[in-house]
């Protein structure tokens, strides 16, 4: 008989943290989830880990055998800048991973009966507009339009999106029996901030690398001019998302791939908020050129309205309550203790 479990890949980065908080608190079926890294000592006792890689079979035939995954939660991806070094790893580890887990689900969902829910954080770097007058002009951008992505990271993460519409609406087509399709949902995240997680090699971290770098009294050079604008988030609300998707009912969802975002804020703004809580950070502008030219590809705004319309998505932390209530007190908190 196999066990009940949600599945989280990618548990130790910064949203698989916070998600196995806000999960372990329902209580309702047991966390197993998944990583090269062991998990932090705060959440270890909330989960059955498994310190493997993403991309073994054998672990993943073994854990099909034991479990019967209600949800899968796929956060593991190699990032934007990491991936540029390494985009074979990348494409290994975005796609190929991807592809694993979507069969996986799939096989389960048939021989369950029912779909198995499969939620994916996207990235905001799945979108590139051409030049700085087609951003201006387009600053607000919905899902379909400008996916035109200048990383590996951004292109796997578009084309997971597209494998997991297959998956849904298309897997065995051509089977003579009809087969019970993945309930595949993504989130197409902007930059995201975490309070209790260091920055780990997305291109949109120069913002919480400015908190971090203040809050140990470090000076920071920031690798993008002081102009460019796109949208971050709060953590919490990045968690908020993903638990308000798949808790969506099914007749709700208009579409598999929904922007979520908060605030957009120019890095020279961004700045401004952290000299407000930190007066004596040392922050200036020094631009790498390669990155640069990634960040003017993404969107400056996000158009969330379909998932306002379908699913209730609200963010709670505007810009002011993100700084002001969770990421000041946390970050001064990590450093101080």
């Amino acid at each position: 008989m196999r066990k009940k479990a949600i599945l989280i890949t990618g548990a130790a980065g910064e949203i698989g943290h916070a998600l196995i908080e806000a999960l372990a608190k329902t209580g309702d079926i047991p966390l197993l989830t998944l990583d090269l890294d062991p998990l932090p000592e705060d959440i270890r006792e909330l989960t059955t880990h498994w310190e493997a890689d993403i991309l073994d079979q054998k672990l993943l035939d073994r854990l099909v055998s034991e479990y019967e995954f209600e949800v899968i939660y796929h956060l593991a991806a190699l990032l934007s800048t990491r991936g540029e070094f390494s985009p074979g790893a990348a494409h290994q580890v975005n796609v190929n991973g991807t592809m694993q887990l979507l069969r996986l689900a799939a096989e389960q969902s048939e021989w369950r009966r029912k779909p198995v829910q499969f939620i994916f954080p996207s990235s905001i770097a799945v979108y590139g507009l051409p030049d700085l007058e087609t951003k201006t002009q387009y600053a607000r951008v919905r899902e379909w339009e400008w996916n035109y992505p200048r990383t590996m990271y951004g292109a796997n993460k578009l084309y997971c999106e597209l494998l997991g519409v297959y998956f849904s609406e298309h897997y065995r087509q051509l089977a003579a029996e009809q087969s019970t399709m993945v309930d595949f949902r993504a989130v197409r995240f902007p930059g995201l901030i975490s309070a209790f997680t260091v920055p780990s090699g997305g291109t949109s971290d120069y913002g919480p690398e400015m908190l971090h770098a203040a809050a140990k009294g470090e000076p920071y050079g920031c690798f993008v001019r002081p102009d460019v604008r796109i949208p971050f988030m709060a953590m919490p609300d990045a968690v908020k998302s993903l638990l308000a998707l798949a808790a969506a009912p099914t007749e709700a969802i208009g579409q598999r791939v929904y922007n979520v975002t908060s605030f957009s804020l120019s890095a020279e703004e961004f700045k401004q908020w952290v000299l407000k809580f930190f007066p004596a950070a040392q922050i200036d502008f020094t631009p790498d050129v390669k990155r640069q030219t990634i960040v003017d590809s993404w969107a400056a705004e996000m158009d969330d309205s379909a998932a306002r319309r379908d699913w209730g998505w609200q963010p709670d932390y505007d810009v002011q309550r993100a700084f002001e209530e969770y990421l000041v007190p946390n970050i001064k908190k990590r450093y101080q203790d």
